[in-house]
């Protein structure tokens, strides 16, 4: 078990939690003496991160929305505008 204290956690939490990360347990210490113990979860344990559907998100602002060429451009130039003035 490899150990820490509380300024390294500060101090050097990347090189800590790379301990961890890599199954690990750390002890920290407080003023000398044993506080506390970090260990990581089980793989089970962590939350999965859902992600964002993208395309569902564009679904639903612009639907089934296909812009021509000449729209594009007199959406460009609006844009150029507003940023010129």
């Amino acid at each position: 078990m490899r150990t820490a204290t509380v300024a390294d956690l500060r101090n050097h939490f990347r090189r800590v939690s790379s301990w961890i990360e890599h199954g690990e347990t750390v002890q920290i210490l407080k003023r000398g003496r044993p506080f506390a113990q970090l260990s990581a979860l089980p793989a089970a344990a962590q939350p999965a991160i859902p992600k964002p559907d993208i395309m569902a998100q564009l679904r639903e602002v612009w639907d089934e929305r296909v812009f021509s060429l000449a729209e594009v451009r007199a959406m460009r130039e609006a844009e150029l505008e507003g940023e010129e003035g």
